[in-house]
């Protein structure tokens, strides 16, 4: 589609408008309900609430594919589990580690006398 700048302009004004007030709506809600996180079930009240009951059955819908893709989707291994190091020799590394810290901050600090 083509548009013209101001009307893709206003455009971007009513979607950030829009978001907004379901963003504070949710909000309200959640805070209601004494939680301090914004969750789906916050959000499909405050569409109900606003007048935009109809997005929601498209709203869950979209919410499970991403629920189902995040399970699917490749965990990302943490720097422990790069090293392809065994727990003894990362304890053994740290330890090695601390001991040569220790020495370098020994003699940097003055001695006293």
């Amino acid at each position: 589609m083509a548009f013209a700048k101001e009307a893709r302009d206003l455009l971007i004004e009513c979607c950030v408008e829009f978001i907004t007030m379901l963003s504070s709506e949710a909000n309200d809600i959640a805070e209601k309900d004494a939680k301090k996180t914004i969750a789906c079930e916050h959000i499909t009240k405050a569409l109900q609430d606003l007048g935009f009951g109809d997005y929601v059955p498209e709203l869950l819908a979209v919410a499970d594919t991403f629920k189902t893709s995040q399970v699917h989707r490749e965990k990302k291994q943490s720097k422990i589990e790069q090293s392809g190091m065994t727990n003894e020799e990362l304890i053994r590394a740290q330890e090695e580690l601390f001991k040569s810290a220790g020495e370098k901050y020994n003699a940097a600090s003055p001695t006293e006398g």
